[in-house]
């Protein structure tokens, strides 16, 4: 599905040359669920930006199903994005003025899906997230772990070819936190690609395969071995 070859990120100043990544190849094939872990400031969230296309790299190149897409302009990654990746942020990230049914029903209305189109697709995400009955309620009325199925659900929705969580659980305690590494498995199970930043050891252990970064560069890359019985 995707792949990077000698991928590099510098950040400038005027005084200082900062490498966040150092030519970093990573393969993943569809249908992975891959975790991406390291202590803070290796490049973990520099990489799954690149990936998302959310920016460039400075070097190096970026293949997104085929296509090289590394050195794509705003508005072509802006439209690449689109039904093909979806995000799960650890701070949930919804739009405080919008109701639960609102957020969820927004990457539809970028797509430009018909009014009833959107009410049915949205209706059974919220009922598969089990949060169909807060439907009219704001984020700010929510619980952490509601606000965050409400953020897969958005990030789901258009059932993207492509999910990249970062530190999904960081926010939430260990019971709301399992049940969403337990929506992401189902997800993945259901064929959805998965790429998680994380510094819990735990939630890694959902992955099939945990790529270790340190200092902007891939350090080790180990396949999940209870993972790989299942599968």
């Amino acid at each position: 599905m995707l792949k990077t070859e000698k991928l590099t990120k510098i950040f400038r100043t005027e005084e200082v040359e900062t490498f966040a990544l150092n030519e970093v190849s990573i393969n993943v094939k569809a249908g992975e669920f891959v975790a991406i872990m390291g202590p803070s400031g290796c490049g973990k969230s520099t990489l799954l930006n690149i990936i998302g296309l959310l920016d460039n790299p400075s070097t190096g190149k970026y293949f997104f199903d085929g296509t090289e897409v590394g050195t794509y302009k705003e508005r072509q990654r802006t439209q690449m994005r689109k039904g093909n990746i979806g995000f799960v942020f650890q701070s949930f990230n919804l739009i405080d003025e919008l109701t639960v049914y609102e957020n969820v029903e927004l990457p539809l209305i970028y797509l430009k899906k018909k009014v009833s189109e959107r009410k049915e697709m949205v209706n059974a995400v919220l009922e598969r997230m089990k949060i169909g009955h807060r439907a009219k309620h704001f984020p700010q009325q929510l619980s952490g772990g509601q606000q965050q199925r409400v953020a897969i659900g958005r990030a789901v929705v258009a059932n993207p070819k492509l999910i990249l969580a970062d530190e999904p659980t960081g926010n939430l305690d260990s019971k709301n936190g399992l049940e969403v590494m337990n929506l992401l498995t189902e997800l993945n199970k259901e064929g959805t690609t998965i790429i998680m930043v994380t510094h819990s050891m735990h939630d890694a252990g959902f992955a099939h395969r945990v790529i270790n970064l340190f200092d902007g560069e891939v350090l080790t890359e180990n396949v999940n071995e209870k993972m790989a019985e299942i599968l």
